[in-house]
């Protein structure tokens, strides 16, 4: 009996301590939560991003299911935040609380509140402090930008690979052909084009010899000029290249910089890799190498054999055909790199010389001029801020350097300025081919402009016969007995204009070339009386 009493004893003690563990659980599980809650108060968050409201008071919530809440308003100019304890079973403000299991407080906007009006509500401590205004914005702006994208990736690699496997089908038959055929033979009169009025052909063949990977079997032979920044050598393609087999090049010319003078090659090669600047009138340009066991920069060019423009004039007189044909030829080069469309339309960047002078043209064989070195040429992209165009400096040859450039003072806000010192030095080499023609008269030795100067005239120098004396290069009253060499005058007096703003544009020069070309059919002037051979080395360096 004693054991049966002991027994009853013990389980109700047990079933009693099981009761108010039960009841201890309970009671722990239903604290009462901690949430901000404060009155209207006004605030500065604009309803963006992530906002903290302002309140200082933490309060316990006085009902066990309550969670936290807050409350952004706008109305007119008036922002306000309203945090409170609410039991989501019950309406607040009308509204039904649908987020109140989440973790953080994640506004929503709700319509027909009589202002602009977001809620959340959380179930974490004080979680009502920190609020989160669309939160799933960014990740859903991504997808958007991500599917609009897709057919676009996928376009792009479809047209890729398209022309990756051309090119190697390309590659392939120039490959076979080598080994197939013998090998051609060039004789060196054709310079470096087989056609050389094919330029549309030539330059579209020249623009994919620019993505060679392997270095060219080039046979460095002369060298025929030598400047500041690098040599330039006339040289072969070996027989049996595919350049050879496929293009007709021979002949070629190799400018070299040392690797020091990396920038200037980089720059010149940036600017001949644009395929809207080839032009009958334009250096036609092969490709650009790195040789890197030699340690030197190589950019490999037509090669023209009558030399640069300084050169002819020094060992030519010339008589009022070539004048027009090297004259408005240069005029149409300018022409072109100043103007921001191709031939046939297109949109293309316009391009500032900022070094034109004889030495930097070219002859062409068949008396036409080609413009090259175009290590100081500045692309005149709309997008180039003042800060970056003032940087490019005061560069160029100082006895060709317009007025404003010696001052320097040319107008940055403007990028036609560029040009229009471009038209400045284009207006002195017209003058220098005029002073060699037989149209004038007496022909004197050749003198660069302002000959009266050393050879290579100081900056501070040119600024006193440029700047202080207004002087230009004489027009003597001789030149203009000639119907044509008085027009080609006028112009050139247009061009060297000490005002940038009265110049001509190299484009109405052209025009004006053009308009004098029925003059070249009335011309008795005696042919081109040589001095030395046609052929001249190369110097387009400076």
């Amino acid at each position: 009996m004693e054991l049966l009493r002991f027994s009853a004893f013990w389980c109700g003690t047990i079933l009693f301590g099981s009761i108010l563990l039960e009841e201890t659980e309970a009671s722990i599980m239903k604290v009462k939560k901690l949430c901000k809650f404060c009155d209207v108060r006004a605030t500065s968050c604009t309803g963006k991003g992530s906002c903290k409201v302002d309140c200082e008071i933490t309060s316990i919530c006085p009902h066990d299911d309550d969670v936290c809440v807050s409350i952004w308003r706008k109305k007119d100019d008036n922002i306000t935040f309203d945090t409170v304890c609410h039991n989501p079973a019950q309406r607040l403000h009308g509204l039904i609380l649908e987020d109140y299991n989440n973790s953080k407080c994640e506004m929503k906007e709700r319509k027909g509140m009589g202002s602009q009006f977001f809620i959340c509500s959380c179930n974490e401590e004080e979680c009502n402090e920190q609020v989160f205004f669309n939160p799933n914005m960014d990740s859903q702006v991504v997808a958007v930008i991500l599917v609009s994208l897709v057919p676009l990736l996928v376009m792009a690699v479809v047209v890729i690979a398209f022309f990756y496997c051309y090119r190697v089908y390309r590659q392939r038959q120039a490959s076979s052909r080598r080994k197939k055929g013998p090998p051609l033979d060039f004789s060196d009169a054709h310079a470096i084009m087989i056609d050389d009025e094919g330029s549309d052909s030539s330059s579209t063949l020249a623009n994919n010899l620019n993505h060679n990977t392997e270095l060219l079997p080039i046979e460095l032979d002369v060298q025929v000029g030598k400047g500041r920044f690098a040599e330039v050598y006339k040289a072969k393609l070996k027989q049996g290249s595919s350049v050879s087999e496929e293009q007709g090049f021979e002949t070629v010319a190799v400018k070299i910089f040392q690797y020091e003078e990396y920038a200037s090659w980089k720059n010149e090669k940036d600017i001949f890799s644009d395929a809207d600047l080839r032009h009958d009138n334009v250096l036609h340009f092969l490709t650009a190498e790195e040789r890197k066991v030699q340690r030197q920069y190589w950019l490999i060019t037509a090669y023209q054999p009558r030399g640069n423009l300084q050169e002819y004039l020094t060992h030519h007189i010339i008589n009022w055909h070539d004048l027009w044909l090297l004259g408005s030829s240069l005029a149409r080069g300018v022409a072109h790199l100043h103007s921001d469309h191709t031939p046939c339309g297109r949109y293309k960047v316009a391009i500032a010389h900022r070094d034109i002078k004889s030495s930097n043209i070219l002859v062409k064989s068949d008396l036409t001029c080609c413009l090259c070195d175009f290590g100081l040429a500045l692309r005149l992209d709309n997008n180039l801020s003042v800060d970056e165009l003032a940087n490019s400096g005061q560069v160029g040859t100082a006895r060709y350097m317009a007025p404003e450039v010696l001052e320097s003072r040319i107008n940055l806000e403007n990028i036609e300025s560029f040009k229009q010192a471009d038209v400045y030095s284009m207006a002195l080499v017209l003058w220098e081919i005029i002073s060699r023609c037989s149209a004038i008269g007496e022909v004197k030795e050749y003198e660069p402009p302002f000959g009266n100067l050393r050879e290579h005239p100081c900056v501070e120098s040119m600024k006193d016969s440029v700047l202080r004396d207004r002087g230009r290069p004489e027009i003597p009253n001789s030149w203009i007995n000639h119907t044509g060499i008085q027009m080609v005058c006028a112009s050139i007096e247009d061009c060297w204009d000490h005002d940038p703003e009265a110049r001509l544009t190299a484009q109405c020069v052209a025009e004006r070339f053009d308009d004098m070309e029925y003059l070249d059919k009335l011309s008795d002037c005696s042919d081109s009386e040589e001095k030395i051979p046609e052929e001249i080395f190369v110097v387009d360096e400076k």
